[in-house]
């Protein structure tokens, strides 16, 4: 059973840098390279050093062991290092990571990052071609046969339950498209910058596995990313503002599988999700009209709009509305859909921009930013908030 009670962690710590690659089709460098690149930009603008980071959080789909960035970034004794599993829901629990070692003495200063070559080197899209046998395995063993091989295909089936549950059309999956598209288009370092769209280009886009369109499936990208996490009072002394770790949590539903988790009772929602939702709420003492940028995990759009309802923005079946009417300031740097596809971790990141106030498509004002990590997999995310 999931927690009933406020976490102590909130407030505990806090993100002092971030950095990035560029995000690219076709890097033409190793993973290792991109890391290190994206490690040593993040500390850059921390105003810190490697000789400062003793931790290091990653995903356990990495090419890049801990040890060996740690060499490759100049960066010497780790007193932690730690992985987290699921792919993409493990974005924000690599920053929860780093935060419970800050919080417990464990490390001051904790770098998590992700770097791959995921559209020129192995492309997560294109789904399972071989496996190891392990339980993981097993549990795919019932979908591979009937044709469901793909992560499109995979959500394709709780989409359409989605639909049929509501009374909706694939058109009401357009909105976050054309949301995404409209920042990234104002974002430089987004792959669609100048490229919005409009909900006719979503609905002329080839369908790809009925209900998903095109431009309901994100993109494959290059690159990497990485998050410096250190205590609140550190951070208060380094080069740009703190944005304060207002609570961090992890989440996984009931008869959870990765990806397929279609013996629940229900499809048109999103239970690991809910797990994160209610924690985050009851550990930072917010609710959902405190919040002034959500970020959310959009590797498909059907996704987003359930995520919306599991934290209570809207009502079931209300999201695609929603979204429409701009509610809510969603995913302002383009999400993975414009920006980038970086297992969530570049979505952290503008998170970080909005709370320092250096986002190129900046919310006045913005304290409070939510922020989520892949959804159909266990999951995480983040409360992430001004200091003081």
């Amino acid at each position: 059973m999931s927690l009933r009670a406020r976490d102590e962690l909130g407030g505990r710590a806090a993100v002092a840098g971030i950095g990035a690659t560029e995000f690219s089709k076709d890097s033409g460098r190793s993973e290792l390279s991109l890391a290190v690149e994206a490690v040593r930009a993040a500390l850059d603008d921390a105003g810190l050093t490697p000789a400062d980071v003793d931790g290091l959080v990653t995903f356990t789909m990495d090419t890049n062991p801990e040890i060996t960035v740690a060499q490759a970034s100049g960066i010497g004794e780790l007193s932690f290092f730690s992985r987290v599993h699921y792919g993409g829901g493990a974005a924000c629990a690599t920053v929860q990571q780093a935060a419970l070692a800050v919080a417990a003495g464990v490390a001051e200063v904790v770098v998590c990052y992700r770097a791959f070559n995921e559209r020129s080197g192995r492309r997560f899209g294109s789904g399972v071609q071989q496996r190891e046998p392990s339980a993981e395995g097993a549990a795919l063993g019932w979908q591979l046969p009937f044709g469901l091989l793909t992560p499109a295909s995979w959500v394709a089936m709780a989409a359409q339950r989605y639909l049929h549950t509501y009374g909706l059309t694939p058109d009401a999956f357009g909105h976050v498209a054309v949301t995404d598209r409209r920042h990234a288009a104002r974002n430089p370092a987004a792959y669609f910058h100048g490229k919005p769209i409009t909900l006719a280009d979503h609905a002329a886009s080839r369908w790809i596995v009925e209900p998903l369109r095109l431009l309901d499936c994100c993109q494959e990208t290059d690159g990497g990313q990485a998050i410096v996490v250190t205590s609140v009072e550190r951070a208060r002394d380094l080069r740009n503002p703190p944005a304060v770790i207002l609570a961090a949590a992890q989440g996984a539903g009931r008869r959870q599988e990765a990806m397929t988790s279609f013996y629940r009772d229900d499809l048109s929602g999103l239970p690991e999700m809910g797990v994160v939702a209610r924690q985050l709420w009851r550990t930072s003492g917010l609710a959902p009209t405190d919040i002034d940028v959500g970020i959310l995990y959009d590797h498909f759009t059907p996704f987003v709009l359930m995520q919306l309802e599991e934290f209570g923005f809207c009502g079931p079946g209300e999201a695609a509305d929603f979204v429409a009417a701009d509610a809510l300031p969603l995913n302002t740097h383009g999400g993975q859909l414009g920006e980038a596809y970086l297992h969530g971790m570049n979505g952290i990141a503008e998170a970080v921009r909005q709370v320092r106030g250096t986002s190129v498509n900046q919310i006045p004002g913005a304290a409070r930013t939510l922020i989520t990590a892949g959804t159909g997999v266990p999951t995480s995310g983040l409360i992430l908030g001004t200091d003081g």
